[in-house]
């Protein structure tokens, strides 16, 4: 027997006065801060101790100046969102803020256009020597000597990275009639050959076919300190090195030894490894550098904080944060089509496990129909997180539950099928435990998308999943449902919905139902008393 609640984040009730509470640490545009505070209680607050106050808030909303470390994510006891209006998410630990079931988001779509404008401008203002020549006419020195620059037609340009801002930046590079080379591993040929841009078997050849190398990747224990001494010495003589993404990718100092070595020529720079930055690149007249300002539009900023806003209020709402940087990412138009079958996984999750006779070494998701065309990973850690609620004595939700079956050497599967028998849609949570298979399905009904079970335990059932559900399998025999029912109405206990299924006339039999409040102590006793092979009732929530 098994008895808890589905632990899905939702909001307050409608009318409650107990709104969650948002903190908002750095400023972020005016059309973001009203959506938040039309929804919950927003304190604006950059210079308390954050140790001493983010306990108190169930989301927080940071730019770069803020960083959010273990230590600091584990006194927030109740964050449910950690949200970053910018690009990337380099001041937060996203490891602990995951063990912590804490979503971490980002903006990463609202800078693109500006990130990559910026790159373009340090790439020009590199080859012509602009700022340069600014700063020596505005001190009254009219050299043109001395600012010759190169042209970009005709040069080649490696792409560190094809990602979002990649892309672009490539895109116009092609416009300046330059060839374009990017090594990324993890983008396809074709989109390669859709852009124009020629791919790099490695990033070796990037540094021998390329005058001018700009980086576009994520810092990480791979990527920091990828710009060092031995890559500069594999590059050209004379390349130029431009730098609008993560200042660690590139080491400083080795860096400016191979400027004033004049191994490389140049370097334009927007990110530093420290910031601000005040180290011995100032000092070298061929390197531009600018304070980090690839994100700072005012269109960007604009877009961020309203984005971010947005994938705040949906994680507060227990809804799909679509930005988020440890859950896997969902098209908006997929969301719409899978988004209705998130609360059935969960409760199928529930249901499977509380079925089950043991704790599980294998879990798998089968999604049957059209709906397997789409998005479904979103349905695998829906039922993660339904069959985890309760069973563990920590906090679990979509964001940790597939972290959580890593570690507790649970193999979870997902299998796809185009066809669903007797359905146009079907959803199975399969439990495997102790040898055995615990099998349960369902699917939605109407516009309303009420989530109806399908079949539980090699029965075919069809009864609506509601907040208090029982099982009971039992022999074929005549005055079962009879005697079922007087026992639940001697114990004042409503029964809303019942279905019942056998497997053949006399054989074995399942009776589900549904009732309209939990099952007190004694009835449960009671029942189980009653001769069932298998007796289980379960709070769906």
């Amino acid at each position: 027997m098994f008895s808890s609640s589905v632990g899905l984040m939702t909001a307050p009730p409608p009318g409650s006065t107990d709104r969650p509470r948002v903190l908002v640490r750095e400023p972020i545009a005016d059309a973001g801060l009203e959506l938040l505070k039309s929804r919950f209680d927003v304190v604006e607050d950059g210079e308390s101790d954050l140790a001493s106050i983010i306990g108190e808030f169930d989301a927080i909303v940071v730019r770069s100046a803020t960083t959010l470390d273990a230590g600091l994510i584990e006194r927030a006891t109740r964050l449910k969102i950690i949200g970053r209006a910018g690009v990337g998410v380099d001041n937060v630990d996203v490891d602990a803020a995951t063990r912590r079931g804490i979503v971490v988001a980002n903006a990463a779509e609202s800078t693109v256009d500006s990130a990559a404008e910026h790159a373009i401008a340090l790439l020009l203002a590199l080859a012509r020597n602009v700022p340069q020549a600014h700063a020596a006419l505005t001190s009254g020195h009219w050299d043109r000597q001395r600012f010759t620059g190169i042209e970009l037609a005709g040069k080649t340009l490696g792409v560190l990275g094809l990602g979002r801002i990649g892309r672009q930046v490539a895109r116009r590079a092609l416009g300046l009639g330059m060839r374009v080379v990017a090594y990324d591993p993890f983008v396809a040929e074709e989109r390669f050959r859709d852009l124009g841009v020629e791919s790099a078997a490695s990033l070796d050849q990037v540094y021998a076919d390329s005058d001018v190398i700009t980086l576009h990747l994520p810092l990480n224990d791979e990527t920091r300190g990828l710009l060092g001494a031995s890559a500069f010495e594999r590059m050209k003589d004379g390349v130029r090195i431009v730098n609008a993404a993560r200042g660690g990718l590139v080491d400083e100092r080795a860096l400016a030894e191979a400027i004033r070595s004049r191994k490389v020529a140049g370097a334009a720079l927007d990110v530093f490894e420290t910031e601000p930055y005040d180290g011995p690149l100032l000092e070298l007249p061929q390197v531009v550098v600018t304070p980090h300002l690839a994100g700072s539009t005012t269109e960007a900023q604009d877009r961020a904080g309203v984005v971010i806003a947005e994938q705040v209020a949906a994680a507060l709402a227990g809804e799909v944060v679509r930005t988020a940087v440890n859950i896997a990412a969902i098209d908006p138009r997929e969301l719409e089509v899978v988004g209705p079958f998130v609360p059935l996984a969960a409760r199928l999750g529930r249901l499977a496990m509380a079925l089950a006779a043991a704790w599980p070494s294998r879990i798998t998701v089968a999604v049957h129909g059209p709906l397997s065309d789409h998005g479904t990973w979103l349905l695998t850690v829906a039922a993660l997180n339904g069959a985890f609620q309760g069973r563990i004595d920590e906090a679990v939700n979509e964001v940790n539950a597939p972290l959580i079956a890593a570690e507790r050497g649970i193999e979870v599967s997902e299998h796809r099928y185009a066809a669903a028998q007797h359905y146009t849609n079907l959803v199975r949570v399969v439990v495997t435990a102790g040898g055995e298979d615990v099998d349960v399905a369902g699917t939605t009904v109407g516009p309303e998308h009420r989530l109806f079970l399908a079949g539980a335990l090699g029965f075919f059932i069809d009864i609506e999943l509601g907040p208090h559900m029982a099982f009971l399998s039992y022999d074929d025999v005549p005055g079962v449902i009879g005697k079922v029912g007087t026992i639940f109405g001697e114990a004042g206990v409503n029964i809303a919905n019942m279905a019942v299924s056998r497997t053949t006339e006399g054989g074995k039999a399942l009776m589900a139902f549904s009732i309209d409040s939990a099952a007190p102590p004694e009835l449960v006793e009671r029942i189980e008393a009653s001769g069932f092979d298998d007796v289980t009732f379960i709070d769906l929530g």
